[in-house]
């Protein structure tokens, strides 16, 4: 199956080089507005998390975070908390969605995200926790990955920062875990944690531009509106 190149529609991207500290692999990153998302239900939930930001241009807190038909989307959302204290930070996973526990083989609840997914995984799959904390923006992600039968899945990941603190740091983070195969069906059991070889990475961008979300119809405030 040939796969379409996924950055052929961002033709001039900022790639941004992003390393929180030693010891830590520096992975590059495109600069993206939200129109990288491909997902609609994510970029739904990625246009509630904007119209906080712009209100205050830091993480909002997230007893704040309201999406409209967010009990839909459960089985898709892991929730983390975040100590950044500690560096590189450490995660820890209070809820996962059962996309995330078919797709490793099992719950993650009470682990931490470092531990979970495991030594295999936590190069390529930290740093994009890590780029989040350290920006204190939306991360989004593809890669692709075989499932037992061959078949060719995309693994769509959007990371959501929150801040509790008051100060702007990051302090949970949510995410949104999507798949999606050309082929159609697919088996989702186990996907993350085939020996055979690691996902491969296709997209990976900090969205840092156009930080806001104007609702449809909707005549913002401090707008001049003149009547012929």
């Amino acid at each position: 199956m040939q796969i379409p190149p996924f950055m052929e529609s961002f033709p001039s991207p900022t790639m941004i080089s992003h390393s929180l500290s030693s010891g830590i692999a520096v992975v590059d990153f495109e600069s993206a507005s939200a129109q990288v998302v491909k997902s609609i239900k994510q970029r739904d939930l990625l246009n509630t998390w904007l119209r906080l930001y712009a209100q205050h241009q830091c993480p909002p807190s997230q007893n704040d975070y309201k999406p409209e038909r967010i009990a839909d989307e459960t089985p898709d959302l892991v929730y983390y908390t975040v100590d950044a204290a500690r560096q590189p930070p450490r995660l820890l996973i209070t809820s996962d969605g059962t996309r995330m526990s078919d797709a490793y083989g099992n719950t993650g609840k009470g682990k931490f995200l470092e531990d979970y997914i495991g030594s295999r995984l936590a190069p390529q799959v930290m740093p994009i926790y890590y780029a989040c904390i350290a920006r204190a923006l939306p991360v989004y992600t593809i890669s692709m990955v075989d499932d037992m039968y061959g078949r060719i899945v995309a693994y769509e990941r959007l990371l959501l920062p929150f801040s509790d603190s008051g100060r702007g740091d990051v302090t949970h983070i949510i995410a949104s875990l999507k798949t999606i195969s050309e082929d159609g069906g697919f088996e989702i059991k186990n996907l993350m944690r085939d020996d055979r070889k690691l996902p491969t990475q296709k997209l990976r961008a900090i969205i840092d531009r156009d930080l806001f979300h104007r609702a449809p119809g909707r005549i913002p405030a401090h707008d001049v509106i003149e009547f012929g």
